[in-house]
């Protein structure tokens, strides 16, 4: 209804004689260049102001403050290195490896009472991975990494929540495994690290971004465990298609608003005006991706959806209205699993959204200035 109304208003717009309108009353297209023109930074902190302000309340100012300030950074330890070397240098920093601490304390009160061995599978970190971050307060930074003694370098410097998605996973030996939006390379890094992928399909839409991924395996992964992984740059969208039931693990971190890089860089900021309409549309590509990403996990398999974003409609609103989608259209059934032992566990390295109706969201704070990361594990039932 709304579009002929539209096209009325306009037809009667042009039919307007601006001839006949008194001088006074006329606006002049030079006036127009006055008016403040925001970079796309500017513009970001603007929308957050508005959104997030109302959706965190008196947490927001925190918040804000911190994804101004300077991000904190883990080293993801390069297990195709000398990776016991590389850790006992990465101590002598005093850094802690914050997963293997994480894990120490889950085996040692499981979760309910549980014994180890009982523990739920969904309850299980994916193995192998070591992740040195410094203490809370610490602004310490780490060196970048150097080519170590095998050939590759010798830790990944990445913002250590997103590491928290990958070991929710729970990685089995013998999985295959779908990273659909895999660019530039550092959760696709992480699942190789634990050294249960029979088979990696790591793909983006974006050749380019592609291009990174390579470089990343090529600067960290010897040749022979590169086999396991393919690249590929198809639309993730149509996934389902192309290999549905297919996989036992999946991971969609999907393209979203990234708040932290759109406050600090104007290259490639999905604020500019010009990119207005995809990021309007940005939940709806996020919704079939994850779609996506079920469809091409086998009945009984795991699917993990995560972001860099802290706006709910990115996040938590993805996640159920996929899950209606995929109810509505497939009869698949989706079960979200509970991740509230992940902020027990990992709440020494740090903050969490007390509120998340849906998955976890990690929350930048100055003392550990990490993330955003937001990532719900659901497992594909039927």
């Amino acid at each position: 209804m709304a579009a002929p109304v539209l096209r009325r208003v306009w037809e009667l717009v042009r039919r307007v004689d601006f001839a006949t309108v008194p001088r006074r009353h006329r606006h002049k297209k030079k006036w127009a260049a006055t008016e403040p023109k925001f970079t796309a930074s500017q513009l970001a902190l603007q929308n957050f102001d508005m959104t997030y302000s109302v959706q965190f309340g008196d947490l927001w100012p925190s918040i804000r403050v911190s994804l101004l300030s300077e991000q904190k950074y883990g080293a993801l330890v390069n297990n195709f290195a000398a990776r016991d070397h590389v850790s006992a240098s990465l101590e002598q920093l005093n850094a802690r490896d914050f997963v293997n601490e994480a894990i120490t304390s889950w085996e040692l009160e499981p979760e309910g009472g549980q014994s180890a061995s009982t523990t739920p599978a969904s309850w299980a970190c994916s193995p192998n991975l070591r992740c040195f971050t410094f203490a809370r307060g610490d602004v310490s930074r780490f060196s970048p990494a150097r080519l170590g003694s095998q050939g590759v370098l010798d830790y990944y410097l990445m913002d250590a929540a997103s590491l928290l998605p990958v070991l929710a996973l729970g990685l089995q030996p013998g999985d295959t495994v779908l990273d659909l939006c895999a660019a530039p390379g550092g959760k696709t890094l992480a699942l190789l690290q634990t050294g249960c992928c029979r088979h990696l399909a790591a793909n983006d839409l974006s050749t380019s971004r592609t291009g990174r991924l390579q470089n990343v395996l090529h600067s960290y992964v010897p040749q022979g465990v590169r086999d396991v992984v393919r690249v590929t740059s198809w639309d993730g969208r149509k996934w389902g298609e192309l290999e549905g039931d297919t996989y036992d693990r999946v991971l969609v971190d999907v393209p979203c608003t990234t708040d932290r890089h759109s406050l600090h860089e104007e290259e490639n900021n999905i604020f500019k005006r010009s990119r207005k309409r995809e990021r309007q549309m940005l939940p709806m590509l996020q919704m079939q991706l994850l779609a996506a990403g079920l469809l091409a996990t086998k009945p009984g398999g795991y699917v993990v959806y995560s972001t860099c974003s802290l706006s709910h409609l990115q996040n938590e609103y993805v996640v159920q209205g996929t899950m209606e989608l995929l109810a509505n259209q497939y009869s698949i059934k989706v079960q979200v699993e509970d991740l509230t032992h992940f902020r027990k566990h990992f709440v020494e390295t740090f903050y969490f959204f007390p509120s998340c109706q849906v998955g976890e969201l990690v929350i930048p704070n100055l003392m550990a200035n990490f993330g955003p990361m937001y990532f719900c594990k659901m497992r594909r039932l039927t």
